[in-house]
């Protein structure tokens, strides 16, 4: 009798540990469901995937830390990579969609959502952080990004092979986080022109096809020393500005183009590079790399005139830019790049008069 009241408790006890395993696993399910959009760590992401339904596609390569191939072509943007990541580590989940609006979000989305693949560096064998082996690389995360939520304060997403919908967003931003995630590869370029310490720059040759006079090369031999070449005749200008000659070089520490504008009319773009540029300017590196930029006058806008009145022929804000040995046609501003479009007459000294 007693051996058949043990059975029974440990029958009883068992139950009781299997339907609170299952309300466990139930309950954690459900919170990874809704949670699960989020990355718990930003620092193990080795890839991003994002596409669309207009063959829209980026991918993120991890480099090294901080540095990111964009489609296996170009430097992705450091700052836009990172907002991304730091979206996707903060991200939380407000409420899921309304039962009665779900269909509706579900199918707006399969036309018009991102979808969002994540690789991270992850374990085969992971004891509490302490002890780790056999590192691989996952795909961890799978899911759509959709629009704005009617208030625009959330975003609507979806993991992959899901029938619920949710409203995510960060807490403590007022706003949607959806164009974060664009698929549109332009907006994840790096914008670098040129990006040279003075140690780094060997030479700068710059070209004036409408002042030849003015072309000039200066080269960097070191230790504040240079040697300033004026290229119509070759020769050597041994009396220069070395203050100057260090301030134009400072000038390439970091210099960026405004815009990308490859997608301008074929016709107006081809008027624009088949004329004579404005500046070429060409930065060897110690390493021998060329890198150079071309630039044209931009019309400016209707209207635009000088202190007394007179219209004035072109833009004073912007240029046009060849950039990347002519890969890209581009928008440069003056005031980003003032500090290098230099004659060769800005570094000769001043003569004073010693008469009394």
């Amino acid at each position: 009798m007693k051996k058949n009241r043990i059975i029974f408790y440990v029958v009883i006890l068992l139950a009781l540990i299997t339907l609170l395993l299952w309300l466990t696993q139930s309950t954690s399910t459900f919170k990874r469901e809704l949670s699960d959009f989020a990355i718990n760590d930003s620092s193990n992401v080795t890839k991003i995937f994002l596409s669309d339904k207009n063959n829209n596609t980026v991918k993120l390569f991890k480099e090294a830390p901080g540095k990111w191939k964009l489609n296996d072509k170009y430097q992705a943007q450091k700052l836009t990579v990172e907002m991304l990541l730091k979206t996707m580590l903060e991200l939380a989940v407000n409420q899921p969609v309304a039962n009665a609006a779900q269909d509706n979000i579900i199918r707006e989305m399969s036309a018009n959502a991102v979808k969002v693949e994540i690789y991270q560096r992850v374990y085969r064998v992971d004891l509490w952080g302490c002890i780790r082996l056999f590192p691989h690389e996952k795909r961890t995360k799978v899911y759509y990004v959709g629009g704005a939520t009617q208030n625009n304060l959330g975003s609507f997403m979806l993991m992959e092979n899901s029938s619920r919908a949710f409203i995510t967003y960060i807490p403590g931003f007022r706003g949607f986080v959806s164009p974060r995630y664009s698929p549109i590869e332009k907006y994840w370029r790096d914008y670098t022109v040129f990006k040279k310490q003075i140690p780094e720059i060997a030479s700068v040759r710059v070209e004036i096809p409408s002042a030849p006079d003015q072309s000039f090369e200066l080269k960097n031999n070191g230790k504040n020393y240079f040697t300033l070449i004026s290229l119509i005749d070759n020769k050597i200008i041994p009396d220069y500005d070395t203050l100057k000659a260090l301030n134009f070089l400072s000038g390439f520490r970091n210099l960026n183009f405004e815009t990308l504008i490859n997608d301008m009319d074929h016709l107006r773009k081809d008027s624009i590079l088949s004329s004579p540029p404005f500046i070429i300017i060409t930065l060897t590196d110690n390493l021998g790399t060329k890198k150079s930029i071309r630039t044209w006058h931009k019309q400016g806008p209707e209207g635009q005139t000088d202190p007394l009145g007179n219209p004035l022929p072109y833009d004073l804000d912007r240029l046009y830019a060849l950039v990347n040995e002519g890969q890209d046609f581009t928008l440069i501003q003056y005031f980003t790049f003032d500090k290098v479009l230099r004659l060769k007459t800005f570094f000769l000294k001043e003569k004073t008069d010693n008469k009394r």
